[in-house]
């Protein structure tokens, strides 16, 4: 199969397209490299280092689907540049998915945001549940899930709505809970937590890289939204278990952000899909690959550092 992925360089593509090339399939990476190129070299890769605003230079021609990863993610990272983010996260999509119908493409997996439902209060919180975005980065995924969704009687659209992805990376995301609290561990010997009793919904990568290389391999499986997350535990928990792993004094400070997001995943499961991974497993992965000089604490793992480095602030 020909795929085409959209930040393919980044903390989920770059575990990604080394699995789809494992598989047999020809990759294009589409990414602007901010944070650099995080994909080894391969005979069945190509990289093209480009903007996905500038879709003249997103070849599409013989792609059969497209892994669409690419946007400006989180909350803090949208604030720096809300019109840079409308544009990559929205306009982009819509450019991509109508160039995807003339070039006879059959399918696109959109990677979304369990962060559209906003705050609720619901112990299971289903695709059937209103959609309440309460930050601009949670209406940009939300409006780009209904400009993918507008094409779905021409094309296969999976809505992927992620809990949190925790876990290593060549691409490594040091601004994520569980990494984020690993890191502090390992570096200072401390974890500060703010709060502590939010409830977030986690999802190991490779979990996720998995989801993608379902929907690729089940295109039976109708359009529409799915949820990936399965574990929803407090954010003093994820603490708790890093402290098992190292021996780190736990520092719990007051936060202004009380919302808790919990995620209820039995629609994705229902389709034959198994989670295989748990936050243990990416704390382990993490300690792993930080003794063996592979992570480091520099502002390319933070994204918002970057992004003011790189100059993509408006303010």
């Amino acid at each position: 199969m020909n795929i085409l992925v959209t930040g393919g360089s980044g903390y989920k593509g770059s575990v990604l397209i080394p699995e789809l090339l494992k598989d047999g399939h020809k990759v294009v990476s589409v990414d602007t490299e901010w944070f650099g190129d995080n994909l080894t070299r391969h005979p069945n890769l190509t990289k093209i280092k480009t903007d996905i605003r500038d879709i003249d230079s997103i070849p599409l021609n013989g792609i059969d689907s497209i892994i669409h990863l690419a946007n400006i993610a989180n909350d803090p990272a949208v604030e720096l540049s809300p019109n840079l983010s409308w544009e990559v996260n929205v306009l982009s999509s819509y450019q991509i998915a109508d160039k995807a119908v003339r070039n006879g493409v059959r399918q696109i997996i959109y990677a979304s945001s369990g962060s559209v439902y906003g705050i609720k209060e619901e112990e299971r919180v289903t695709e059937n549940l209103p959609l309440v975005p309460v930050s601009v980065y949670n209406k940009t995924k939300m409006v780009a899930e209904r400009v993918f969704l507008s094409f779905k009687d021409q094309l296969d659209i999976k809505c992927v709505r992620p809990a949190t992805v925790c876990g290593f990376s060549p691409r490594m995301r040091l601004d994520v809970s569980v990494n984020m609290l690993t890191y502090q561990a390992l570096k200072n010997g401390k974890i500060t937590v703010f709060g502590g009793n939010q409830t977030r919904p986690n999802i190991h990568i490779k979990d996720m890289v998995s989801v993608y290389k379902h929907f690729l391999k089940n295109k039976e499986i109708p359009s529409g939204c799915y949820n990936a997350g399965f574990e929803n535990i407090s954010i003093i928990e994820i603490a708790k278990q890093v402290s098992k792993s190292i021996d780190a004094e736990i520092l719990v400070s007051e936060s202004n952000d009380p919302r808790s997001y919990r995620q209820d995943s039995t629609k994705l499961l229902k389709t034959g899909f198994e989670p295989k991974y748990k936050i243990s497993d990416a704390i382990d992965e993490i300690i792993k690959n930080y003794h063996e000089g592979l992570i480091d604490g520099s502002d390319s793992k933070y994204t918002v550092k970057w992004m003011k480095k790189l100059g993509l602030s408006e303010s």
